[in-house]
């Protein structure tokens, strides 16, 4: 086992600092000048060279992105052109907002798709099967914002169970701040359950064809024996992919609904930074989904060497 995770880590460390060349690349070089890009086409000359200065853009592209990569790893993000504070404190009070709210959407999601997921292989044929399909395929055509948008109608404006928007902040209390972010998680999280019960179903009707299953039941174990003891398990490695690249998408994937909910969060902050053209923002809070990606993949990795003993042997 361990033997595999340094093979993995290694393949993380290159992954990042391939990661790492592409965004430098495509926010510091694709663009042209980067300063004259954040001021505008009406900026003068004096003021674009004050900005290169301040912005170490005069210094050559190599030592720039080195100095760039060595302030990534000491936590010095920059500084923001638009906020005039430091990046690594504008990161600090959204990701307070968007990683619970991300991690709620999965919770929510994973409760409602395995259950579902299993509770439909295992009447496989049925109607309650082929209504399980139905409103799972219902939830994958929905587009997350419009079930937002009627979910803020429903519970905030019609029956006024919680609020339409903001994030009062956690010293508001656990509840306060839990049921500002409860609507949020619902509309990322039953799209995402959707897929991902859809998939559970998949793997364990792929596992229930095997030989060994057969073996099972043939040895006279319950039905529920089977599908729990034998079939579950060996039906994870496709769940856990989903699941891997579902935590990635609530967080990295959020600007939408956190616009719809007005809360303070990293897809609300990409998404400002791109309008304001505030480069140094972009870049840093990039490279931090991309690196929360990627790291998310590799325990999704490790967990398929403790679901599946024979990629460990591999």
């Amino acid at each position: 086992m361990l033997s595999y995770a340094l093979r993995r880590i290694l393949i993380v460390l290159i992954t990042l600092l391939a990661a790492s060349v592409i965004v430098f690349a495509v926010l510091e070089i694709v663009p042209g000048d980067p300063a004259r890009l954040m001021l505008g086409m009406n900026a003068t000359e004096d003021a674009i060279a004050a900005l290169r200065q301040q912005m170490g853009l005069d210094q050559p592209l190599i030592p720039r992105y080195f100095a760039w990569i060595g302030g990534l790893l000491t936590g010095d993000f920059g500084r923001s052109y638009t906020y005039s504070v430091p990046v690594i404190d504008l990161v600090r009070d959204r990701l307070v907002v968007s990683l619970p709210l991300a991690v709620m959407a999965l919770f929510l999601s994973t409760a409602i798709a395995l259950p579902v997921g299993i509770f439909s292989a295992a009447r496989r044929g049925t109607a309650a099967d082929t209504g399980v399909m139905a409103a799972t395929q219902l939830g994958i055509a929905i587009p997350n914002f419009w079930f937002a948008l009627l979910l803020v109608y429903v519970f905030a404006v019609a029956l006024r169970w919680v609020p339409a928007g903001g994030f009062p902040g956690w010293d508001a209390g656990l509840w306060t701040a839990l049921s500002a972010l409860l609507l949020p998680a619902i509309a990322l999280a039953l799209p995402q359950a959707a897929i991902l019960a859809r998939v559970t179903r998949s793997a364990l009707l792929d596992v229930m064809s095997e030989d060994y299953i057969r073996t099972a039941r043939a040895k006279g174990l319950p039905a529920n024996a089977v599908l729990w003891r034998h079939a579950l398990r060996n039906a994870l490695i496709p769940v856990l992919t989903i699941l891997g690249l579902q935590f990635s998408f609530l967080l990295a994937g959020t600007i939408i609904i956190e616009n719809v909910f007005y809360l303070p969060g990293l897809g609300r902050l990409v998404f400002q930074a791109i309008t304001q053209r505030d480069l140094i923002v972009v870049e840093s809070v990039v490279v931090l989904l991309v690196a929360t990606v990627v790291i998310v993949n590799f325990l999704v990795d490790l967990a398929y060497a403790w679901a599946d003993p024979r990629l460990r042997r591999r």
